[in-house]
């Protein structure tokens, strides 16, 4: 075995041994596997928007010809990054599990769009026309095991599925005042 593959075959033992470890937590205590996750964006001035998630932070904007600074990339960029890094880590994770080698992926995620729906101009919806979600997989693996797979990930991935699935999602809005009167719910 060359060195490549063993350190593949041992980087996967990993992913496979952390994941089992989760696994029996989860079976152990089911309810102990329900979360909620906050992320908060703050804009001051302009369109820049400084997002955290308890240790993390990014930094998302619009180019200048939307008016904003291009301090960061746009809100889609993110949303897509998000489906990608999903799906491609999904993919990987129960391969590892499963003991099937992939050489290497890509996933690439390609979104349709009727940008004067932005601005409320004809009819369209603001939201994406269609998505193709492709993935590529250089493996030795057989093809009908990694398209059950894949096919498995897919429908267990949470944000392939927010991106398919409607979805409930609850606006709240809260205005203050510069009077210092109270908040408006």
């Amino acid at each position: 075995m060359d060195t490549t593959t063993q350190d593949q075959t041992m980087r996967d033992g990993a992913i496979r041994d952390a994941q089992n470890k989760v696994i029996a937590r989860m079976k152990a205590d089911p309810d102990a596997a329900r979360s909620t996750l906050v992320t908060v964006g703050r804009i001051d001035q302009g369109l820049t928007c400084a997002v955290t998630q308890g240790k993390f932070s990014a930094v998302t904007d619009l180019g200048h010809g939307m008016g904003g600074d291009a301090a960061g990339p746009s809100p889609g960029f993110y949303a897509r990054t998000a489906i990608v890094g999903c799906v491609g880590m999904g993919i990987k994770m129960l391969a590892a599990r499963e003991g099937l080698t992939f050489d290497s992926m890509e996933v690439t995620v390609e979104t349709d769009f009727d940008d004067t729906a932005l601005f409320g101009l004809g009819s369209s919806s603001a939201a994406p026309l269609e998505t193709r979600v492709k993935i590529h997989i250089e493996s030795a693996e057989d093809p009908a095991a990694i398209r059950a797979l894949v096919n498995r990930v897919l429908e267990m991935d949470p944000w392939f599925l927010a991106l398919r699935d409607a979805q409930v999602v609850r606006p709240t809005l809260k205005i203050s005042g510069q009077d210092g009167a109270a908040p408006r719910h």
